[in-house]
């Protein structure tokens, strides 16, 4: 099962990466809303939950059962500033991240994928059941930006 999530992360990088940076810098940068998030701040997002879970995939493996703290997700992205990052080093960032989770996650091993993990106040589930989570998450956000399939033409996510 690890090599088929090691396959669909380096699939999504992929198929992603060339459609990310086509994004310019111009509609990264607008935000829908001002309680909304822009393209770059999103990203960003992706890229807080690979680091979230390149911790959780190594230390699990590591430690066996593991609690891990949540995620404040709008202080992160605040606190980072992505709207200030160039949208050139996110798109590559987040790239870089991925193929390394989907080489970590291709190496896991039968034992490691049943180490039972708990997220903040979330039920246990095993690492197996975090890495799909980890994937579907992804591919959420992606399909909101443009060019994927909840992207309407008005820039509104369905």
């Amino acid at each position: 099962m690890a090599v088929s999530h090691e396959k669909r992360i380096r699939e999504l990088v992929d198929r992603e990466s060339g459609r990310l940076r086509r994004i310019t810098e111009g509609e990264a940068s607008r935000k829908p809303s001002p309680d909304k998030w822009s393209l770059k701040e999103s990203l960003g997002h992706l890229v807080d939950s690979a680091g979230n879970n390149h911790q959780r995939f190594v230390r699990a493996q590591l430690a066996g059962a593991l609690a891990f703290p949540g995620y404040a997700q709008t202080d992160w992205v605040k606190a980072q500033d992505y709207a200030g990052e160039a949208w050139e080093n996110l798109v590559e960032l987040w790239c870089a991240y991925n193929r390394h989770l989907a080489h970590v996650v291709g190496r896991m091993t039968e034992g490691a994928r049943a180490v039972e993990c708990r997220i903040g106040e979330n039920p246990p589930v095993s690492l197996e059941a975090l890495v799909a989570d980890y994937i579907r998450h992804v591919e959420h956000h992606l399909e909101r930006m443009p060019g994927g399939a909840a992207y309407s033409s008005s820039g509104v996510s369905r």
